[in-house]
């Protein structure tokens, strides 16, 4: 069996290969990757799509294991790999109705996957080689470049279909934020989990006290047991606003910092994020968000940033806005996508009702997701933070089994919330 290649994913190239199948079994490919099958690749992605059901088959590489597929992986970027095989009977019994310009194979999928197993065959079954030119910082912020609005767009509408055939889509109803009914030290925090940042966790300490705003606010840093001179340097800075506090327990990842800010005694009204790497753009920046969370009210709020090298200077691709949330259906197309964005500010009454999940990635994403889910988000779109990409970020690129454990943990936040939206409703 040969493995066939579009020459683009629209509608009328996948229908076309569909419609052309003179087999069960459909080997799609793609032309930015040099496949070198093993020995029984084809026959093994059949053998398992015919025993198993399947609409779709994909399998791991010799270097590089994939993630399971789950009701969550809904997003477009999901890593397949370089060859899949399609059921032809699966994809002429759902069909190709729409003439999508860029999203036709990913419609095939979400749609074969409201009927029909996606399966990953955990077994190396070639090699690849990507000719892909991009960088990881370009394909991770791809989907927020204006260049590419008009294909996000097309993905969103996809993907959004695909929510109301399921029962997941919500409408743009939203419940009211409750009034706190309990008394705040401050009317703002700054939250900084911090483990061994020398080098910037007193910029980003005076970036937060130095804010101007017309009310009281501290700056909470919970500092996760540094071993560098993090703790040092915090004590060293003389202000009083700054509660400095080291966790008991050892065992705290990211989401885990933030319950011990949010929970304390410390704790303002509104809990506004601040990483350790990083600094607001002025001085102004919390008054702005505070005024943002009080418009609404909201229960949250998100604003925009430009990411940076070490030394502050904009690198690509700048501005993040991510200005693909509409109030119509940001809390949708937030299933698709991976982020929401920054600085991430809460209304803490709210938030202490859900606390963070105890992991160093997805935390925020998942309680975005949680909180969306009834009511509304409040959105700044000018750049308020300055994002540094440096070598000792987090952010830089992982390596394949932490990425693959990220995405894996991503793809379940969202299986829950779509299982918790199809049966609450």
């Amino acid at each position: 069996m040969k493995v066939v290649y579009p020459k683009d994913y629209s509608s009328a190239s996948i229908r076309q290969l569909v419609d052309q199948a003179d087999s069960d079994v459909l080997f799609i490919g793609d032309p930015r990757t040099t496949v070198e099958p093993g020995p029984r690749m084809s026959n093994r992605m059949a053998e398992v799509l015919r025993e198993t059901h399947a609409g779709w088959v994909y399998a791991d590489a010799q270097d590089r294991a994939r993630v399971d597929y789950q009701v969550g992986s809904i997003r477009d970027t999901f890593e397949f790999g370089p060859v899949v095989g399609v059921s032809v009977q699966a994809a002429r019994e759902v069909g190709i109705q729409d003439n999508w310009r860029w999203g036709g194979l990913y419609d095939l999928r979400l749609s074969m996957s409201e009927k029909h197993p996606i399966v990953r065959i955990p077994e190396p079954l070639y090699h690849a080689r990507n000719t892909e030119s991009r960088s990881i910082e370009q394909k991770q912020f791809e989907y927020v470049d204006p260049r590419n609005r008009d294909y996000q767009i097309e993905m969103e509408q996809i993907a959004t279909a695909h929510l109301k055939r399921i029962g997941a889509w919500l409408e743009p109803r939203f419940e009211k934020v409750p009034p706190a009914d309990e008394k705040f030290p401050v009317q703002a925090s700054v939250i900084i989990p911090v483990r061994n940042r020398e080098r910037t966790i007193r910029d980003a300490v005076e970036s937060a006290l130095g804010q101007r705003a017309d009310f009281h606010l501290n700056v909470i840093v919970v500092d996760n047991h540094s071993t560098d001179r993090t703790t040092e340097i915090l004590r060293e800075i003389g202000d009083r606003r700054l509660k400095h506090i080291v966790p008991k327990r050892r065992d705290l990842a990211i989401g885990g910092c933030w319950n011990e800010a949010i929970y304390s005694e410390h704790c303002g009204r509104y809990a506004i994020q601040l990483d350790s790497d990083d600094l607001y753009l002025n001085d102004n920046v919390l008054q702005r968000i505070v005024g943002e969370l009080e418009a609404g009210p909201y229960a949250m709020a998100v604003g925009s940033y430009t990411i940076v090298d070490f030394s502050l200077k904009e690198i690509p691709p700048g501005l993040i806005d991510h200005r693909e949330w509409t109030r119509e259906n940001g809390r949708n197309n937030a299933l698709r996508i991976n982020g929401l964005g920054a600085p991430r500010a809460f209304d803490t009454a709210v938030l202490r009702r859900f606390g963070f999940p105890n992991v160093s990635y997805g935390e925020d994403y998942a309680v975005a997701l949680r909180i969306s889910r009834q009511y509304e988000i409040g959105r700044i779109y000018d750049s308020l933070y300055l994002c540094r990409r440096w070598e000792g970020n987090t952010d830089s690129a992982l390596p394949p089994d932490v990425a693959n454990r990220y995405d894996q943990y991503k793809d379940w936040v969202r299986t829950m919330e779509i299982r918790s939206r199809t049966t609450n409703r």
